[in-house]
């Protein structure tokens, strides 16, 4: 079974519905340059962030614009809402599960009154990423996927 993990990977779904974009093209030097990880972003078009894989809430961010899900291999997975969205101290965010619980993908963790959050920020497009990167790798991307369909595969490395 593990054999068939290494060669399948883990697939990961977009969080939110919306339009899909590299994460070269997120207006956010730090995200673009890949410092935080690797991955792809969402331009949502509604407010509901659902968990982008099976796994564990590992973090949810005090102020509600982030949240991280680790799988059953160990990848992590960060859902970061936004930009410059930290600074709102949480203000129309909701969250809908806390650090510790266990999530299917399509979950959903937290949900903002997304016109309200995005007349306060300057962006509302919201990074996927793989944060252990040394331990795990991007080995496919599909940023035409249909609703429902993965995005990125992740593998083991």
């Amino acid at each position: 079974m593990l054999k068939m993990f290494k060669k399948k990977g883990e697939q990961v779904f977009a969080p939110a519905a919306g339009s899909l974009m590299a994460l070269a093209d997120v207006p956010d030097p730090v995200f673009a340059s890949g410092a935080v990880g690797e991955g792809f972003a969402v331009v949502p078009s509604e407010g509901s962030f659902t968990s982008p894989v099976d796994g564990e809430i590992i973090l949810v961010a005090k102020t509600l614009h982030a949240f991280g899900v680790r799988t059953a291999a160990g990848a992590e997975i960060l859902v970061h809402i936004g930009m410059d969205t930290v600074k709102l101290k949480g203000e129309g965010f909701t969250a809908h599960r806390a650090k510790g619980e266990q999530v299917k993908q399509g979950e959903l963790v937290i949900s903002c009154e997304l016109a309200e959050v995005a007349a306060k920020v300057p962006s509302m497009v919201t990074p996927v990423l793989v944060t252990n990167g040394k331990d795990f790798a991007i080995a496919q991307t599909e940023l035409g996927a249909d609703a429902g369909s993965p995005v990125i595969t992740v593998r083991k490395k």
